[in-house]
């Protein structure tokens, strides 16, 4: 399972509140909600990011609340993968729920910058700045992991569905 798209570069402490605003959750349609991702931070996100496009960050993406919006919300904008040098612990285990590869990597969180090309190979934790000519070593997902990302989301993945 590979992953490959352009780079929106953020810093340390992205929380949930700037991932997806506490104003915007009066709806819980993932298409709605990513209309407003990133909108405190990087207001014209929205409308730049494209399927497969991806997100790196510094230390501790994802703090803040518990909230499944903040994940889903990214990836229903098309985000294929995030990258950081650390995330939550709750956000790393909602993004997972819903199917949203995550990879942990100090190196490439620090030598990726926004706009560069990046390539995830999420079978061997190969991340591949194409840009720069440059590769990581993140941690590859464990096949449990996999199986529950190849069927967008630990739900699916227990009654044994793919979404289409």
């Amino acid at each position: 399972m590979k992953a490959l798209g352009h780079v929106f570069k953020y810093g340390d402490n992205v929380d949930t509140d700037v991932i997806i605003p506490a104003r915007y959750l009066n709806s819980f349609d993932a298409k709605e909600l990513a209309t407003h991702a990133m909108i405190d931070i990087d207001p014209e996100f929205a409308s730049k990011v494209k399927p497969g496009d991806m997100i790196v960050a510094n230390k501790n993406f994802g703090c803040g609340s518990s909230r499944e919006h903040a994940p889903l919300c990214l990836k229903a904008s098309g985000v294929s993968c995030v990258i950081a040098e650390t995330f939550a612990r709750i956000f790393y285990r909602n993004a997972i729920n819903i199917g949203l590869p995550i990879i942990e990597c100090v190196e490439a969180a620090r030598g990726i910058e926004a706009g560069d090309e990046v390539e995830v190979d999420f079978d061997t934790g190969k991340i591949t700045n194409k840009t720069k000519g440059t590769t990581f070593k993140g941690q590859p997902f464990p096949e449990f992991m996999q199986k529950i990302i190849e069927a967008e989301g630990l739900v699916n993945y227990i009654n044994g569905e793919k979404k289409k």
